[in-house]
């Protein structure tokens, strides 16, 4: 079953002393509602002071503390009226996460002329002293509680920061070496490290198939329970046998990424896997990254990477796909095959999958999925570098009708297929593609603010301009 991810948020509303203490305390309590109301979890600050309310240098270190010890993954800079710039900039920069500023829309002043609030000065300041500090972070424009935008806003904000939560403990086990003929997926490890933090875990071919070998031959419960769940939700092609393989091979990646604390899975799916074991890990993949740890094939670790961005960006609301840009569409000049041997949650299928055995291969290597993705918009990224430069290709495209094939597949329409095409032969990318329903260009682009050296790369100027744009429309 696939679950919905946890943010939790550091909640920090802001004043300053020469304003009304009332308002600002009435505000704190509305925004603390609505952001129950809309299931987002998040860690006060009532037993910081006598308000609740972050107001000068004496609470600064009691907010850190609390915040720290709560592991709070994200900060909410609520200006409940001109707020205390100073103090809010040394928590944001000793908390070192994403930061979301913003502020309710200032009433019309009193009948005497006085002003409550002036929550919109406060914002202009507080946002010259996070630039000061140099501390990224999220600005959504000042609008009342119950505006639409407060609330889109904020939900985009809390996805932006699971990308970084999941991004900055990117740990992926890679099973075995890439393919030897496959230089497309070289990659830089000390790089990876050095400038994001991403860590690699390698373990060979031999550990691997020995702990598939040892689960397939026990009474291992889990083993079990796949096998089940695969005839419960799958039509099953392929012999008995190589069905409890396959089941073993999903459990023993997850065992190895669980134990390894991985939260993605680059496997080398050919050959040596098939001489091992005279399988295909396509399914094993996909149940996997159904349960949330995506799986990419032929060892893929920028592909890996995007999996983790793009999944945690749908927030557990449905589950990414790694594919290949293929194929034109023999009629539509901006179609295009979106494909692989199998290895999509079985979820995404438009009718019910099927577990058989991919095109390109013999009949003794069984193990892949066979479905056509299900419609709709379907947002399409990849990490990529060459020579020291990253970007994160991005855009959308909608599911359309084409020619039947094998594995797991769809048509797609790009707004320009030919310049994306000449996007991802001129680079840094190549042709495989991580995919998920809806739309999570927001998301990406604005998780992009806390990842210094990656470029954000629209194939689609609309789509670049519609989604810059995602905080002021």
């Amino acid at each position: 079953m696939y679950m919905k991810n946890k943010v939790l948020i550091g909640y920090a509303p802001t004043r300053r002393r020469i304003f009304s203490v009332e308002d600002a305390l009435k505000y704190k309590k509305l925004i603390a509602e609505k952001m129950k109301a809309l299931e987002i979890e998040f860690v006060d600050i009532e037993d910081i002071n006598e308000e609740g309310l972050l107001r000068c240098a004496e609470d600064v270190e009691s907010v850190i503390d609390k915040f720290k010890a709560a592991k709070v993954d994200a900060l909410f800079i609520a200006h409940c009226n001109f707020g205390s710039e100073h103090s809010c900039g040394k928590v944001a920069r000793a908390l070192n996460v994403p930061v979301l500023l913003w502020g309710p829309r200032d009433e019309a002043p009193e009948e005497d002329g006085s002003r409550l609030r002036d929550t919109q000065c406060g914002l202009f300041a507080t946002g010259k002293v996070l630039r000061r500090m140099q501390v990224p972070f999220t600005y959504m424009p000042n609008c009342r509680v119950d505006d639409e935008s407060f609330e889109k806003g904020l939900k985009n904000f809390v996805a932006a920061a699971n990308v970084i939560k999941e991004f900055r403990k990117a740990r992926i086990l890679q099973i075995d070496t890439r393919p030897a003929d496959f230089w497309t997926m070289m990659v830089n490890e000390g790089e990876l490290l050095e400038k994001f933090g991403v860590q690699i875990f390698p373990i060979t071919m031999v550990e691997f198939t020995d702990r598939v070998k040892e689960l397939e031959a026990s009474d291992n419960q889990d083993v079990s329970d796949t096998v089940e769940f695969i005839h419960a939700n799958m039509e099953v092609c392929i012999p008995e046998d190589s069905v409890r393989r396959v089941a073993a091979l999903k459990v023993a990646m997850k065992y190895f990424a669980e134990e390894n604390y991985c939260n993605a899975v680059a496997i080398q799916c050919w050959d040596a896997l098939q001489q091992a074991l005279h399988i295909m890990p396509c399914c094993a993949n996909a149940l996997l990254t159904e349960e949330g740890i995506p799986v990419v094939c032929e060892t893929d670790i920028h592909g890996a990477i995007t999996a983790i961005m793009v999944q945690a960006a749908g927030m557990g609301e449905t589950p990414s796909f790694f594919a290949d840009w293929s194929v034109r569409h023999p009629e539509n000049e901006n179609g295009e095959l979106l494909q692989h041997c199998g290895p999509w949650p079985i979820s995404l299928a438009k009718e019910k999958a099927k577990l058989d055995r991919p095109f390109a291969f013999p009949e003794h290597c069984p193990g892949s999925v066979v479905a056509e993705l299900k419609p709709g918009e379907i947002s399409i990224l990849r990490f990529d570098g060459d020579n020291g430069e990253y970007g994160m290709l991005m855009g959308k495209a909608k599911v359309i009708e084409g020619p039947s094939t094998i594995g797991t597949y769809a048509w797609v329409e790009i707004p320009n297929w030919p310049k994306v095409e000449t996007m991802i032969v001129k680079g840094p990318y190549v042709h495989h593609a991580v995919g998920i329903h809806g739309d999570v260009l927001p998301v990406i682009l604005e998780a992009l603010t806390y990842i210094p050296g990656v470029r954000a790369d629209f194939y689609d100027e609309e789509q670049e301009k519609e989604t810059r744009n995602f905080y002021f429309q």
